[in-house]
């Protein structure tokens, strides 16, 4: 798939489907005014889980996400990984496989409204936190967050 210039160099956009969507208390702390575009999307073969405040995405056959593909502003890399890095705090994700990972940040290919595909970054459970909320947490019907919280309003 060809990604849009200023996707290139691992420069993906996110897939937000938790407190950082449009609206929600993250979204506005971290995401406002460093966003070009934000569109609505889903994650296959994920589930959302509830967590203390804030969802868990598990990667689960058959199941799907509800969120937004949010872009950062074009512009020099420095802001893209400036933002990067703040994501990557609030998720209290380090490095691929570090044990501390509360999350951890993978390339998948989520679903425009339209259909169509684009590889964005998307913060999954961390394998430690995965194997737990497997065993005794609460899925979250329909997988999407908004609707869990607001009661389906």
């Amino acid at each position: 798939m060809s990604l849009p210039d200023h996707h290139r160099g691992g420069e993906l956009p996110f897939f937000v489907y938790g407190t950082l969507r449009p609206g929600e208390g993250n979204h506005a702390l971290f995401l406002r005014g460093r966003t070009a575009r934000e569109e609505p999307a889903r994650l296959e073969g994920a589930a959302l889980y509830d967590g203390p405040g804030y969802p868990y995405a598990i990667e689960t056959p058959g199941a799907e996400i509800v969120g937004e593909i949010v872009s950062a502003l074009p512009g020099p890399g420095e802001a893209y990984r400036e933002l990067l890095s703040v994501l990557d705090e609030l998720e209290e994700y380090r490095a691929p496989g570090d044990p501390r990972n509360l999350y951890e940040r993978v390339p998948r290919d989520v679903r425009r409204a339209d259909g169509t595909a684009v590889t964005a970054w998307v913060y999954f459970a961390a394998p430690r936190v995965a194997r737990e909320l497997r065993a005794a947490g609460r899925p979250i019907a329909g997988g999407d967050w908004i609707a869990h919280v607001t009661g389906g309003r």
